[in-house]
């Protein structure tokens, strides 16, 4: 099937029906990427031959059904099963977590709780051709691409994408505020500082650096009233980042190939399903509909910080009261003149500025208050109200620490 020959009109069909798989929402998922780190020799990248010995006896998946895999510059990855409830997910999860961490810990290597690495330089750990060849796609532009795929880490929180209905279950209506609250969470999460030597800072220099890559892959789509016709002419005028070869050839592309335009004759061999699903692996939207919707715009966070995220966006989005505060509170910010601008204000400025704090401050309070009705525990609940006394009510995020501002001034 992966070989079927596409038509522009058979793509789009598919890539609409497989982005919003429709039902009930509820369900909650998280994938958790961390830089890995070997005290004893801090400016080295662990092996993924070690890394996969370290972690083997753990099983596949993980007793709380997680399951472990390696990023190209050697980060670890542990997605989780998917929960029938927040706390299911968060449960289950922090059971499999802890595994992980003593794994590690009893071969002298632990997890860093930081959206970037700015100690070591960015270096593939694989030679998979998707890696390679994606790697060889961003280096045509510059060192950024690379420096993502290498050293950044995310907590990415996966919602169903929602039913039918025009209300705050429906899959329009999500869409349409995951997207609205998209800079909200990427401010308050922040948690790889950066200054650069023209003097500007960044509170999530993760996020600038991916929007500093491929924009046609990277930046959020445009807003229509259809999230299946959105979604799709954002994937159709994406440009290409790999071809698939059989062994030993690379898997390269030509310059400034669209996906439409391969599906229209112009690459160099027809397109196929296999294709076509490669691609939509390679898209990096701050909020990706992949049957569900994936939130890419969170920092990893120090410690057990991950645990909010999960909590907070699931309680914004699955909690009809909460999703109402949500979307009165970041109505202001969906100007479409403005849209990009608020993205990299968020990215650079975190809740400094003014109008993301207020909402920011707003969102929180309803998905603290969405959790006390949704029987979320006592102690998730206490971690959410901490992070807003600690952060959000103070117009500060996790890159604002001390320990954070002193590992954006290491080496990148």
């Amino acid at each position: 099937m992966d070989d079927a020959v596409l038509t522009e009109a058979t793509a789009a069909t598919y890539v609409g029906a497989a982005a919003f798989r429709v039902g009930p929402p509820g369900r909650v998922g998280v994938e958790l990427e961390y830089p890995v780190r070997d005290p004893a020799r801090p400016l080295d990248r662990p092996s993924i031959a070690r890394l996969r010995a370290a972690v083997a006896h753990l099983g596949d998946p993980m007793p709380g059904g997680g399951r472990i895999t390696v990023e190209p510059g050697g980060q670890l990855e542990l997605a989780s099963a998917v929960g029938a409830t927040p706390q299911d997910c968060l449960d289950a999860t922090a059971g499999d977590l802890a595994l992980v961490r003593a794994a590690l810990a009893a071969d002298g290597l632990l997890l860093d709780g930081t959206g970037l690495d700015t100690a070591r330089a960015p270096r593939l750990v694989t030679e998979h051709p998707r890696y390679v060849a994606l790697a060889a796609y961003h280096d045509r532009v510059g060192p950024k691409g690379r420096e993502i795929m290498c050293n950044s880490a995310s907590v990415q929180v996966c919602l169903d994408a929602g039913d039918d209905s025009d209300g705050w279950t429906g899959y329009r209506r999500r869409w349409w505020l995951a997207d609205a609250l998209g800079p909200v969470l990427l401010a308050s999460f922040a948690n790889s500082p950066h200054r650069g030597r023209s003097g500007v800072r960044w509170v999530s220099r993760r996020q600038a650096l991916r929007f500093g890559t491929d924009a046609s892959r990277t930046r959020a789509p445009r807003y229509a009233a259809d999230p299946r016709t959105a979604w799709t002419r954002y994937t159709l005028s994406a440009q290409v980042a790999m071809i698939a070869e059989p062994e030993p050839l690379p898997w390269l592309v030509p310059t400034g190939l669209t996906m439409r335009d391969w599906l229209r004759g112009h690459g160099p061999r027809p397109a196929t399903l296999g294709d076509l699903e490669r691609h939509l692996g390679t898209l990096v939207p701050p909020v990706r509909p992949r049957g569900y919707l994936e939130f890419r715009m969170i920092d990893q966070q120090p410690d057990d910080g991950w645990v909010v995220p999960v909590a907070v966006v699931s309680a914004l989005l699955d909690d009809p009261v909460a999703a109402e505060a949500a979307a009165a509170a970041t109505e202001h910010l969906r100007s479409p003149l403005r849209r990009h601008r608020d993205w990299l204000t968020s990215a650079r400025d975190g809740l400094a500025d003014p109008a993301l704090a207020a909402a920011a401050l707003t969102c929180f309070t309803a998905a603290a208050d969405a959790l006390s009705r949704r029987g979320a525990s006592m102690e998730v609940r206490r971690a959410v109200t901490d992070f807003i006394d600690r952060y959000v009510a103070r117009g500060r995020c996790p890159a604002d620490d001390p320990r954070a501002q002193a590992s954006a001034l290491l080496p990148s």
